[in-house]
């Protein structure tokens, strides 16, 4: 129900361990040690657990998975009362604590704290998320956090959505690097943990305004980015995929300055300006790497891409290949 404080990475795997000898020392180093749990495998099931930890100062995200396994936190591993939400994006387990019981299927959630003894029994191979917020900020935004505790959080909740598709900032190295986006992010995500707990009224507020506006964007861009060489990318096809409204996503464009036209062009300018620039691309025509990125309109491209670049696609690909 923990996971690491310290700022960076660390990745934790049994397999480093084989063998029942080696286990314990697996369940002593790692478990009690650094997660703060006494993982016990249940019988006839060999442990297998892998996850990749990353801690900032007062958020942290384990993403992995687990073989069948007793997950107990006891009254001697606790020095914090952190709130941790247990995401189960595939699997099946049971939660227990302050006399409260929840069972995880996919897709399913639930918030514990570190700060109370409990145990998360693993019926099944799952793969898990644990997501730890500090207690003191959540305070701030929330009414009263531990009666939403261990009360079950469904798959199709907006906030949760919003959430889960958010740690995939955290797990970015470039994300690490730069002091001002680990607190960024970490202010984000209390805010979608506040609002899934149960924010006061100005808490929420103040949660929608930063967070969720964040998380919501941040969703939008990677869509964005998986579907840039698609001709029919679009704000309606973005508000197929993500249910808000087309004048949403034209405000959160507008509140970073651009529009969700411009944004794509860029997107799709830097492509092409990358490939002319590559050696192992040259087999390419210029027409033809412009219509793979999305360019349906070989005039209105050149002319893009000459305003960006103050020259031509050939005048970029011939500079390239004289370095």
């Amino acid at each position: 129900m923990t996971i690491a404080d310290a700022v960076g990475q660390l990745a934790i795997t049994s397999a480093h361990f084989p063998g029942s000898d080696y286990i314990e020392a697996f369940r002593e180093t790692y478990g009690r040690t650094v997660m703060q749990l006494d993982i016990e495998p249940l019988p006839g099931h060999p442990l297998d657990l892998n996850f990749n930890i990353t801690g900032f100062a007062d958020f942290g995200l384990a993403v992995g998975h687990i073989s069948p396994t007793r997950n107990r936190h006891t009254t001697a591993m606790i020095d914090n009362d952190d709130i941790v939400l247990v995401f189960s994006p595939q699997g099946h387990g049971s939660l227990h604590q302050i006399g409260r019981d929840v069972t995880l299927r996919d897709g399913e959630a639930a918030f514990v704290s570190n700060g109370i003894p409990g145990t998360f029994y693993g019926h099944a191979h799952s793969r898990m998320y644990n997501l730890r917020f500090n207690r003191k900020r959540l305070d701030v935004l929330t009414g009263d956090v531990e009666a939403a505790l261990v009360k079950l959080i469904q798959p199709d909740n907006p906030t949760l959505k919003l959430l889960t598709r958010y740690t995939r900032v955290v797990t970015e190295a470039e994300t690490l690097t730069s002091p001002d986006l680990r607190r960024a992010v970490s202010t984000h995500m209390h805010d979608l943990a506040a609002l899934l707990l149960g924010a006061t009224r100005d808490g929420a507020m103040e949660a929608k305004q930063r967070g969720v506006r964040a998380a919501r964007m941040r969703a939008i861009k990677d869509d964005i980015a998986s579907h840039l060489l698609a001709r029919d990318l679009s704000v309606d096809a973005l508000t197929r995929r993500h249910g808000i409204s087309p004048r949403s996503i034209r405000a959160l464009f507008n509140e970073e300055g651009t529009t969700f036209t411009d944004y794509v062009l860029s997107q799709r300018l830097a492509r092409v300006h990358r490939l002319l620039c590559d050696p192992g691309c040259t087999v390419w025509t210029i027409s033809a790497i412009a219509y793979d990125t999305g360019f349906g309109d070989l005039s209105y491209f050149n002319h893009a891409f000459r305003r960006r670049y103050g020259a031509t696609p050939s005048d970029i690909r011939a500079a390239a290949l004289k370095r």
